[in-house]
Formats: C-alpha cells, structure tokens, sequence
C-alpha cells in the first residue's frame, strides 16, 4: 500500500522563521561575538561595553589568581584528560576538588560533573524510577526539566515557589509512591528565592526527599555563599544539593552533593557521568582556587550586595518594575516583545551588554531585559547603566506599556504576521527610530 513520501525531520528547519525576521529588524540580541574581556567590560566588534548580564557574579572569571591556577593545572596534567572519571580520566586534582566542596557545602560526599545541565540530567534519570513522582516548581530551569523528562518518574509540576499548592499535589500521590521534591535556590529569570521552609516542611509530611539545585545562590547566599540551603539554616533538612561553577566560581561544569552511599551510587550508575569525558585540568583547578577565594574574602560578598542594594532601589526609582526579585538577578519589565528587541539593540549601541528574554521564556506581552550585577561593577559603572535604562524608557514608552498600566490590550508583537517590506512601519510603530544605527546593528548571518 502507497504511504505517500516519508516525513523529512528537517522541515521544521526550513519553515523556522522567528530568529531571521528579528534579524531582519535588525535587532537580533543573541550569539554576539565577544572579542575580549576586561574584567566588567567586553569588547564586541571593537567596542567597549559593560556587561551586565553575566552571572559572574564575584567577577572571578577574570581573577589572575584563578586563571594561573588554571594555567598551573594544565602544565601539570595537560589540556584534558581524554577520557571519563570511571575509566581513565581521574586526576586527584578532581578528587581534591570534590573535597574541599564536600566540606564547604557541609555534606558528606560530592561529585563532580561535565557541567551543571548534566548534573540535573543524570541525578534524576538515575535516582527515580517508574512510579516514583518528581513534584517541579513550574519555574524551575530548563535543566530540571529535561531531567525530568529524562527519568521514568512522572513529573508533577506545582505553581511556583507555593508551599500551599505543593501540598495539594501531595496529597493526591498514593502514600507508597517515591517522591522528589526539586526547586531552585534562585530562580534564574525572576531572581527571587525559593521558600524553602515553608516547602520543607510540606515535604516531610509526605515523606518526600528534597533536592536543591544552588546554581545560582552558590556564593551568593549563606553565612559564607554556601547557597539557599545555608541560607535559610537547613542543611539536615536537604538530601541533596548540586551547584554549578558557571556563576560565582568563573568557570563550567557542576557537582552534586549528599551522602556518602547515594554519591557512590551515581559514580557508579548516572551515564551522564560515566560516559563522559571528565573536567579538563584548567577546570578543576581554576575552580578549586576560585573556591578557596571565596571562602577567604567575605568582602566579595558584601561588595555584591551593596551593588545588588544600589540596582534594585535604582530601577524601582526610575518607575521600572523588576517584579520580586531579592538577588543580583534584576529583571527589568519592558512589555512588548519586539520593544524588549530594540531595547536590548539600543543599550548595546550605547555600550551596555545585556540581553532581552521574550515569550515564552516568560508570558507573552511581559518581555524583560535579564541584568544580572557583579562584585566588580565600579558605582560608575552602575549609575551610567541606571542613567541609560531610564533615558530608553522614556524614549521608547516603555511606562505607557499594557504590562505597565494594567489595559488588556495585547502588548507583544506576533512575528508570524510580520511583512518584512513593513520592518520601518514597524519600527515607528514600536518607538523606534527607522534608521538601525552603527553597523554593529546590522542583522546577524545566517
């Protein structure tokens, strides 16, 4: 029997229009080239710009303490080490690593990953199990996510940061069931921190474990920047906790950290990390000599947060909302999303770097510019981005917005029904000037 012409899976490629008809505006935020960094500031097609929207968050990543280190690493051991932990691929600067994090985070055991997106990959593919349930703050990050599609457990998502509706979720699960309680210790796109106690303590009713992704609260939260968990005095109530070295530590990779048989178990199950290589050497020990910094220097703390203080009480000044953030994550509410486009374009040409989140990385007609500050930024620095921000919401009418004034009229763009012959129609009809600006404006390639 004729079946017609087999699907070809590249369609969808081909029909993909979202990303060229922003780049046709020429307004497209992502994939710039970053040609060199010094310290706070980035040089992008020879300019120089402040980067405000780096989760570097104790400006590490620059710190010449931690890039000799780094370099130390890899005279000693090489560039990589060409093959996984489980096979050949164990240096002791991995496991010196693992130890100093196993006693900073006050577990009894830690292991580490390539990166953190493998870490929330092959912890739940390989702790939960068909009939098991995974109860999912609906904020949690796309690497919770896929890891939970990842694992046989199904996945019950509850609304966020709600200990209440937790609790509803709870109770409908029979009493025999495994259940996982996963929650992100800062939120990534709203900056605001999870209620861990009161989350907790639901949890325990049901005899739900509780796992606690640090990402971004690692040295920014706790006595010391042990993170949300440190944070709130609940290290005996937590099963596991994993963070990241992407944000605070200045380099990539993650690690999980629990007790003693569950670690072990997954050094020798999770395939995430069996069957992969392990951390090169200038990894490891850059975020070894990272670590040992932030334990010896509250003062980078404290500098991060005299500087979160300055940013929030500044934005809310200038009439921009920044919804309930309480961390160096600053979401700043432009509205429509092809004016979070021509925002971003617009700081960028004025020497900020930052970069615009649209629907549906957050509901549609609530598009935000994502800023995120640094121990490092000078008062300098800051009081230019406030300055800038607030002469761009005037210019582009971002207070006059429906995300702003409460109207129900839609307020984003549909790209779909965009007619490219109409880009300066639509510029005009977006608050925006119809010439494109410098050359750095001009449409990203394909």
């Amino acid at each position: 029997m004729d079946q017609g012409s087999p699907k070809d899976i590249f369609q969808k490629c081909t029909t993909f229009e979202e990303a060229n008809k922003v780049r046709q505006l020429g307004v497209y935020p992502y994939f710039r080239s970053i040609e060199e960094t010094r310290g706070n500031e980035v040089v992008c097609h020879g300019q120089t710009k402040i980067m405000i929207g780096s989760n570097n968050y104790l400006g590490l990543a620059q710190d010449p303490r931690v890039i000799e280190a780094a370099c130390d690493a890899a005279r000693k051991y090489g560039s990589g080490c060409t093959g996984s932990r489980f096979l050949n691929g164990n240096i002791r600067l991995h496991e010196q690593l693992e130890e100093e994090l196993a006693l900073f985070v006050q577990k009894e055991a830690v292991l580490l990953f390539s990166t953190g997106f493998f870490v929330n990959q092959g912890v739940l593919a390989t702790l939960l199990e068909d009939g098991d349930a995974i109860l999912c703050d609906r904020e949690n990050h796309a690497s919770i996510l896929d890891g939970c599609k990842q694992s046989a457990a199904k996945t019950i998502p509850f609304a966020h940061n709600s200990a209440d509706a937790l609790r509803r979720r709870l109770e409908r699960l029979p009493s025999t069931a495994g259940k996982l309680l996963i929650v992100d210790g800062v939120f990534s796109m709203s900056g605001d921190i999870v209620d861990l106690p009161a989350m907790a303590k639901v949890a325990k009713e049901y005899g739900c474990r509780i796992y606690v992704d640090e990402a971004h609260s690692l040295g920014v939260l706790g006595p010391k920047g042990e993170g949300t968990v440190h944070h709130f005095g609940m290290n005996q109530d937590v099963d596991l906790t994993m963070g990241t070295f992407s944000k605070s530590l200045g380099s990539m990779g993650g690690f999980i950290a629990g007790p003693d048989y569950v670690i072990d178990y997954l050094k020798h199950k999770a395939r995430c990390f069996m069957f992969t290589a392990s951390l090169a050497p200038a990894v490891a020990g850059g975020v070894l000599k990272a670590l040992q910094i932030l334990k010896q220097e509250p003062e980078l703390m404290e500098s991060l947060w005299k500087n979160t203080r300055k940013m929030h009480e500044g934005f809310k000044s200038l009439g921009f909302r920044i919804g309930t953030t309480q961390t160096p994550i600053v979401p700043i509410l432009i509205g429509s999303e092809v004016k979070a486009f021509i925002f971003a374009q617009k700081l960028y040409e004025a020497g900020i770097f930052a970069t615009p989140a649209v629907f549906p990385a957050v509901r549609y007609g609530e598009a935000i510019i994502r800023t995120s500050y640094m121990t490092t930024h000078t008062d300098s620095e800051l009081d230019y981005v406030l300055e800038t921000f607030g002469r761009l919401g005037r210019e582009l009418g971002v207070f006059e917005e429906a995300a702003y004034t409460g109207s129900t009229k839609k307020n984003g763009y549909d790209f779909s029904s965009v007619q490219l012959q109409d880009v300066e129609g639509l510029r005009k009809s977006a608050g925006e000037d119809t010439s494109t600006g410098s050359a750095m404006g001009a449409p990203v390639p394909r």
